[in-house]
């Protein structure tokens, strides 16, 4: 794979120049996507599909070198795990771009449709954002899911992947753009970032008169910079402090299978659990199976007195285990007096990320999906499920926990806007 690697540093002012020409050469082709038709975006997610299939070995051993090197980054082993491509993840990347191309196209749909009193036709149709700059770290496989977001409703995205996935990156774009060319589309409508200085993103987050929206995905710190830096607007989440409660009318067996998915399936992603929360009344029953089960994944557990009390191997949790999104195989745990503290330690400790109850009172878990201020609000399943690919959405490109404009995983939908479009015959106003 011939991709040329991003250079490390450049002199201020050539930096200045680089993020100048990549801002706008992604304003141009936005607006030539705008008019793209649905049919040649598809044609190109089948095109990109089919290309990291056929690349597939090049892709890994290109993989391989940041994985190799990830240690020096300091990356624990679910950051590695993150990092990781294989064939398993390269069929999945490949299947999300063609769920994409397989869902509605937003631009051009029209979301209300009309007509006043006076004959007045009024339409509010679907159109993109324009530019998106999308900045991740160490997850490759999110460069094939931005891209294909963003194309799919009509915006030009530039891409600032970490320097852990360096390599990875810089060959998954080589390959989407060679497809962009061969389907008729902007070349530059998915661009990455040619260098890995940092001061490249406070550049392009200065541009709001060429970039609409700035879309990071990563730590709390990457995060927190470019809420603080970007003059447009952010879709964020700081973070994924997700819990499960197990009420008294839970189903045992189904909230052990819950809680083990929920913080072992991916203990490295934003929606993993992060603490478990257990109703007093089945405490004695649920904790020690449930911690069992966990301990034997490898799970660290964290509790409160009660926990430690009824879980051989539990350590006394502090009050920033509570707020902590460990992002690994620990968790904290808390036995609660009933709904009504469980509600409250979630209101108190979480992320309004994605929140579970595991219950079979209807009422509790209607009462729980109102209560509960969350992106996501699950019942009876996996924290894990506040993810675009299994919602429906074909991919995500992050989840937010704004309440504006865009909230929970973000799709295509998220990534468009609407505008009026209004038909008169002479019309005027008097």
């Amino acid at each position: 794979m011939s991709a040329a690697l991003p250079a490390s540093t450049l002199a201020p002012d050539d930096l200045s120049a680089l993020c100048l020409g990549l801002a706008q050469r992604a304003k141009a082709a936005s607006r030539v996507l705008t008019t793209v038709p649905t049919a040649a975006k598809n044609r190109w997610l089948l095109l990109a599909a089919d290309a990291l299939l056929a690349h597939q070995d090049e892709l890994i051993a290109e993989n391989a070198k940041d994985v190799a090197a990830a240690p020096g980054f300091g990356l624990n082993a679910a950051a590695i795990d993150r990092l990781t491509l294989n064939p398993k993840r390269i069929a999945a990347a490949a299947e999300g771009l063609r769920q994409v191309a397989a869902l509605p196209d937003p631009v051009g749909e029209v979301r209300e449709a009309t007509e006043r009193p006076n004959g007045l036709q009024v339409l509010k149709v679907g159109v993109p954002l324009g530019v998106v700059f999308f900045i991740y770290e160490s997850r490759p496989n999110v460069t094939t899911d931005a891209a294909a977001l963003c194309v799919k409703s009509g915006n030009a995205v530039i891409l600032r992947g970490g320097k852990e996935a360096l390599h990875s990156n810089t060959a998954l774009h080589h390959l989407l753009s060679i497809e962009l060319v061969r389907a008729g589309l902007p070349a530059n409508a998915v661009q990455l970032v040619p260098t890995t200085d940092r001061q490249a993103v406070g550049h392009l987050l200065a541009m709001n008169d060429l970039i609409d929206l700035a879309i990071p995905r990563g730590g709390k710190s990457l995060i927190q910079r470019v809420a603080a830096e970007a003059r447009m607007p952010v879709i964020k989440h700081f973070d994924g402090v997700c819990h499960v409660y197990v009420d008294a009318a839970a189903d045992l067996a189904v909230a052990e299978r819950i809680i083990v998915n929920a913080k072992c399936q991916r203990p490295g992603t934003c929606n993993a659990a992060e603490c478990l929360l257990v109703h007093a009344g089945v405490a004695d029953e649920f904790l020690p199976r449930a911690g069992a089960a966990l301990q034997a994944k490898g799970v660290e557990l964290r509790g409160c007195p009660e926990t430690c009390r009824r879980v051989p191997g539990a350590r006394a949790a502090t009050e920033d285990d509570y707020r902590t999104e460990y992002l690994d195989l620990v968790l904290s745990v808390k036995v609660v007096a009933g709904f009504d503290e469980a509600v409250e330690h979630i209101a108190t400790y979480g992320s309004h990320h994605t929140d579970a109850i595991v219950t079979r009172d209807i009422g509790a878990a209607r009462a729980f999906t109102r209560r509960v201020d969350s992106a996501a609000v699950m019942v009876n399943a996996s924290t894990r499920f506040n993810d675009g690919f299994e919602l429906g959405l074909g991919a995500e490109i992050g989840i937010s926990t704004n309440k504006f404009h865009a909230r929970g995983p973000c799709g295509l939908r998220e990534l468009t806007t609407y505008k009026f479009v209004v038909t008169g015959d002479g019309h005027v106003r008097e």
